[in-house]
């Protein structure tokens, strides 16, 4: 009998942990909350990376998150879009970009905005964007192009 007690105290204690975890999850998260805000567009040629759910970010802070993402039949290009915080009023000459936090990091949309007096519309579309870099390439291209330097014949 003392040892049922014991196994029900110690089962009573670990699902008391597990809820208090899933509820700081829960209210740090956001997740319950849903996103409120207003919608923007961006098409890119390069969105490897990026989900949805992926941080919408501008100096660094975020600002929305990514909420769908598709792909145009017609110009074959990444169709993301956003939420955006009410309070963030962005120009309607803001430029979104994918970039990580690092070399090996997450990636996320990073806004920097322009100096129009023009104001984005909710459900507008950025103008200008930049696509993910693909870090490998380069490096690959790099390491290839300076072989082939190295390997030329002399004159």
């Amino acid at each position: 009998m003392k040892n049922s007690v014991v196994e029900t105290v110690t089962g009573a204690v670990v699902i008391a942990i597990a809820a208090v975890f899933f509820y700081y999850v829960y209210t740090t998260t956001g997740a319950g909350r849903g996103e409120s805000g207003y919608t923007l567009n961006a098409d890119f040629d390069n969105v490897a990376g990026i989900a949805v759910g992926s941080d919408v970010r501008m100096a660094g802070i975020k600002v929305g998150s990514v909420t769908s993402q598709d792909i145009d039949p017609a110009t074959f290009q990444a169709k993301l879009t956003m939420v955006i915080e009410p309070k963030i009023k962005l120009p309607d000459d803001t430029t979104a970009k994918v970039t990580s936090e690092g070399l090996l990091g997450g990636k996320f949309i990073a806004l920097e905005a322009g100096g129009s007096d023009k104001m984005l519309k909710p459900g507008g579309t950025f103008t200008y964007t930049q696509g993910a870099i693909d870090i490998w390439s380069l490096v690959s291209q790099y390491m290839f192009q300076n072989k082939s330097k190295d390997t030329a014949p002399s004159q």
